[in-house]
């Protein structure tokens, strides 16, 4: 994916040490992987990359905002996140990514791309309920709640409408068990 290349990190120049890699994520981001959960996105990546002479220690932190729509009424809002990831890269003689906190990379390698580690991080920092602020915080509702609320009690109404001679029929039962 070449519109990925300022994910790579070419670590065999980087003295050992702390060094900062800053990213910003909008929705061209999420369109590389076909993700179209966000309708916009403006998120704030920071990575906090710790070289050691044997092994790597990456943190990766993200604050920002996506824009979704709201589980209960459908309208979208700015949905604030903060999510981080640790993770550990060692090296070993072939790729490993089975264990989720720690990647091993081939000895041969000499830079690794961050991106799938930064879009995982951030889709899983989103909380799967989703629900407007307005929703919570207002003690007058939404017109969406509303309707639903009717149409639940027009179901109620028609299931109370029953057919008399099953009610007969169910007066045997509870006569039997008396």
């Amino acid at each position: 994916m070449k519109d990925l290349k300022q994910f790579d990190i070419p670590f065999v120049g980087l003295k050992e040490g702390k060094h900062l890699f800053e990213y910003s994520i909008d929705n061209t981001f999420f369109e590389i992987y076909n993700y179209s959960e966000f309708e916009k996105s403006s998120v704030k990546v920071t990575l906090e990359f710790v070289k050691k002479s044997t092994l790597f220690e990456l943190n990766f932190t993200a604050k920002g905002t996506v824009h979704v729509p709201c589980d209960l009424t459908n309208e979208y809002f700015d949905l604030e996140i903060t999510t981080s990831l640790p993770l550990v890269v060692k090296f070993g003689p072939e790729y490993n990514d089975e264990n989720e906190e720690i990647l091993v990379l081939p000895h041969e390698v000499y830079q690794f791309s961050v991106a799938q580690f930064i879009y995982e991080m951030i889709v899983l920092g989103v909380p799967t309920k989703r629900i407007h602020p307005d929703v919570i915080l207002d003690d007058e509702e939404p017109e969406a709640l509303n309707v639903a609320e009717e149409l639940e009690t027009e179901e109620e109404k028609t299931v109370e409408i029953t057919d008399p001679r099953w009610d007969k029929l169910k007066n045997l039962i509870t006569e039997k068990k008396t």
